[in-house]
Order: C-alpha cells, then structure tokens, then sequence
C-alpha cells in the first residue's frame, strides 16, 4: 500500500522488486549458458563430432615399408625386431617369386628383377627377407654364374617383415653382370652374352625361373 503523505511504496515492496530482478538475471545467465554450450556442440558436430582425436601411436610400432598384394607390409624396428607373438612365415604358405623387369638385357647394362615375397596364410607371420636369408641365383644350363648371397658381409642388416595374412612385399634387385663364386673370390671371369634364368630361395620356399637374355 502506498504512503497517503509521498506516494511511495513501502520499502518491503521494493526489496522485493530487486529480488525478482535478480532472480530474473540469474535465470538469464544460467539460460545463456546453457544455450552456447548446446551451440558449441551442435558446431563441434558438424565439423567433426565431440570426440577428441586420438593422439598418434609411439613405442615400437612397425612402419610401413613397401606395397604390394593386399596391403602394406611392415618392418620391424631396429633393435626391437618382430613381436615375439608372430609366427615365423614359413612354406607352404610363404611363397616367394622373380621376375626379370626385361627380356633382353642390353650389352652393359645390369639386369634386374622384382622379387615378391607373399603371406598365403590366414595369420600374420615374420620373416627376414634381408640379403644374408634371400637368395638369388643367376644360372646358365648348369653353370652357376651367379648368387647374391656369395658376396654378403657377415654383419649384414635383417630386414625382418611383418606380413598380415593375404600381404605380399615386392622389392627389386639388380644383378651387374659379374660372375661369382661362395667365399666371394675376386678375378672371376666375365659372363658372355646368353640366355640365363634366375630363382629366389627364402625360408624354405623357392620361386621361378625367370628367363633372360644378355647381349
């Protein structure tokens, strides 16, 4: 009720006024509030949804290292190797095979081959596909003229694969044209133009021949 002599309200009417106000901002605030973080959602779903990324992966993971076949096989780390949870690849599911990358090899120019090294199986398996274990050798008739593991040094470096089930890991070689023997003994003579075959050996399993002519 308002005072006969000044026309003004009593003081309790306007406290409560300002509490009501107050109530009113606060109501306001906390609306405002809800209303951008709703937006903030909507926005980070749009853009790609509310979950963080994952960080990238560390430790010892293999890397990828090559194609071919179904996917990519990977190497494992130096000093770390193949996980000791993988079998070792083995025939007759591994298979390995060579293909010389031309017919006629030009006079002087090196011959080289595509080696693909392939995981038959349904599990994934290691092995080492590195220049003291893979063998290629260069025969012509029953001539053996030449082997890439004659002149390997014996600290050669492992090239242990990771190779998923169905994966296959091509590499290429190249054979420079001279002839060699175990033990690697120098003064060898030089092969003369003909047609030659080579193979590929690797863990118990072989591949070709693949047939080429030197000219």
């Amino acid at each position: 009720m308002a005072d006969d002599r000044t026309g003004r309200l009593p003081a309790s009417v306007y406290r409560r006024r300002r509490l009501v106000a107050l109530l009113l901002a606060l109501v306001a605030v906390v609306l405002l509030v809800a209303l951008g973080a709703w937006v903030w959602r909507v926005i980070g779903a749009a853009v790609g949804g509310d979950e963080p990324m994952p960080p990238p992966a560390t430790g010892t993971t293999p890397t990828p290292t090559s194609t071919g076949g179904a996917g990519t096989p990977s190497v494992a780390p130096t000093g770390a190797q193949a996980d000791a949870a993988y079998p070792d690849c083995a025939a007759p599911t591994l298979t390995v095979a060579i293909q010389a990358d031309a017919a006629d090899v030009p006079a002087g120019a090196a011959a080289t081959f595509t080696v693909t090294i392939t995981n038959g199986g349904t599990t994934d398996c290691v092995v080492d596909a590195g220049a003291a274990q893979r063998e290629v050798v260069v025969v012509s008739g029953s001539d053996r003229v030449w082997s890439s593991k004659d002149c390997v040094p014996a600290d050669a470096p492992a090239r242990t694969l990771l190779l998923a089930a169905g994966m296959s890991d091509t590499t290429q070689l190249a054979w420079n044209r001279e002839r060699s023997a175990p033990g690697c003994p120098a003064g060898q003579p030089a092969p003369r133009p003909g047609t030659y075959q080579a193979t590929v050996a690797l863990a118990g399993t072989s591949g070709g021949p693949t047939v080429f002519v030197l000219h």
